[in-house]
């Protein structure tokens, strides 16, 4: 059985997100695609900061390997989904998402190149299947996201801290010697105090990182941050997929496909498809 493959899955804000991608554009050499879709037309930048995927888009897209797919899974204020081969003469309400060229492709992770709104990334089968986190050879997302309160990314830090060092968490809780906040850990968990409880975690979280300070922690640059609050995104995401490319015109559509109703397994009801993607410089 093929594994399904998934996601383990205002004007000043525009100006910010159009001024960003003029200015990664100067930054970051790349080629430049046409996405033409049954919606409305696309214009996407792959990285050259990720080659391996990058020249396996190119491939395809000369080839015309992507033409006639759909979008065959789509969740508003998340991401838009397309690249499995099967969906090309797929029935209606039949499941999507397993096909793909039959290769995958070594991640290319890279801090500086992140979920933001219109991030390109590549799809993959969950790491239990797939501890390398290598991506589909086909496979892709094209990120709505959402836009990110100041508090709210604090916390999702606090989240990546908590899973790097939950090991050496669960060693201290057990530890005799920390009998006494163990049992205040437990008590406002019987409690359903979640602040105190929080706060417990915080202070255990901090004397565990001091304890082993060559654990890496996953924190958002001043960029990041900037970006997921103004322009959007999902930054959970980072550090797990491998994103290799961005769009550079075309943000309405990406919105107006995100928008559409949809049925069993995220599946638009009516079939958005994938025209072309040409190649333009």
């Amino acid at each position: 059985m093929r594994n399904i493959i998934i996601l383990s899955i205002v004007i000043f804000s525009s100006f910010i997100f159009f001024s960003h991608c003029k200015n990664q554009e100067k930054k970051a050499k790349g080629s430049i695609l046409k996405m033409e879709t049954s919606m409305g037309d696309m214009t996407i930048k792959l990285y050259d900061e990720t080659p391996k995927h990058k020249e396996n888009f190119l491939k395809l897209a000369k080839e015309g390997y992507f033409n006639g797919m759909l979008f065959h899974r789509v969740i508003k204020d998340f991401m838009i989904q397309a690249g499995d081969p099967d969906s090309k003469i797929a029935k209606k309400g039949q499941a999507l998402g397993s096909g793909g060229p039959g290769y995958t492709i070594e991640a290319e992770f890279n801090t500086n190149l992140f979920h933001k709104k219109g991030a390109l990334s590549a799809a993959r089968t969950g790491d239990q299947m797939n501890p390398e986190k290598r991506s589909s050879g086909s496979q892709f997302y094209i990120v709505q996201g959402k836009k990110y309160t100041e508090e709210e990314l604090s916390n999702m830090e606090e989240r990546f801290k908590m899973e790097q060092l939950m090991p050496f968490f669960r060693e201290y809780i057990q530890n005799p010697e920390n009998e006494s906040i163990s049992n205040q850990i437990q008590e406002k968990k019987n409690a359903r105090d979640r602040e105190g409880l929080d706060s417990l975690i915080k202070v255990v979280s901090d004397i565990v990182s001091k304890e082993h300070p060559d654990v890496k922690v996953k924190l958002f640059t001043d960029e990041q941050r900037e970006l997921y609050k103004t322009v959007g995104g999902t930054p959970h995401l980072d550090g797990a997929y491998t994103v290799f490319g961005e769009i550079l015109e075309g943000m309405e559509i990406l919105d107006k496909i995100a928008t559409v109703s949809t049925g069993k397994g995220d599946r638009p009801i009516e079939d958005i498809r994938i025209i072309s993607i040409s190649v333009v410089k």
